[in-house]
């Protein structure tokens, strides 16, 4: 699919089709292109649990206040970001550069982020989100639906996956095959109304 009509036709599908499934051969070739997503740093703060055990499901849905969509999808996956990663073996984030590079970008890493949660934190949360939206161009190309879910209690989620210290959850994401088409778009803003020169 051209990349501008899977812009165009994503859309938040709320129910899907129990019966389809997604292959192992396109889940790992949408989760390859995932790992693709800019992040600061090169510093890939994403972390992903894709929730295949049924009664998991279940309880996450729980936690989700009973959404469907947690249990009908094909696929469950969390996405979650380690607000650590800046600092957990940085060297790793540019041991295919030279070493004068590495000389630079590492004291630079530690520099910007070290003694700023707020900073760590919204950095991982930027990261999630474009590599979120690459999963779902990725699945719409594919031709699978997908919806981006902040419906849920992130603390009983992350009780129910074991999410480690420092990690946090961004959002949940479903794929799979629609069962019934979203809504039409419910109002998009004109372009004149956001967009601005120069200043605000």
């Amino acid at each position: 699919m051209d990349l501008f009509t899977a812009i165009e036709a994503r859309r938040a599908i709320k129910h899907y089709s129990g019966n389809d499934r997604v292959s192992e051969v396109d889940f790992e070739r949408m989760m390859k292109a995932v790992l693709l997503s800019p992040t600061s740093y090169n510093i890939q703060h994403w972390r992903f649990v894709r929730v295949t055990d049924p009664q998991q499901r279940v309880r996450i849905q729980d936690a989700a206040w009973g959404q469907t969509q947690i249990t009908e999808a094909a696929e469950l996956i969390i996405l979650c970001a380690d607000t650590q990663a800046w600092c957990d073996k940085p060297q790793r984030y540019w041991a295919n550069t030279p070493a004068e590079v590495q000389s630079v970008m590492l004291p630079m890493l530690e520099a910007f982020y070290q003694g700023n949660g707020q900073l760590q934190r919204d950095e991982a949360l930027r990261s999630s989100g474009m590599a979120a939206q690459t999963l779902m161009l990725a699945a719409k190309a594919m031709g699978y639906d997908t919806c981006p879910m902040i419906g849920f209690d992130s603390e009983e989620v992350a009780d129910i996956i074991n999410l480690p210290p420092g990690h946090i959850i961004s959002m949940i994401i479903t794929l799979g095959k629609a069962a019934k088409a979203a809504n039409p778009r419910a109002g998009q803003l004109p372009l004149e109304e956001v967009l601005f020169e120069n200043s605000y």
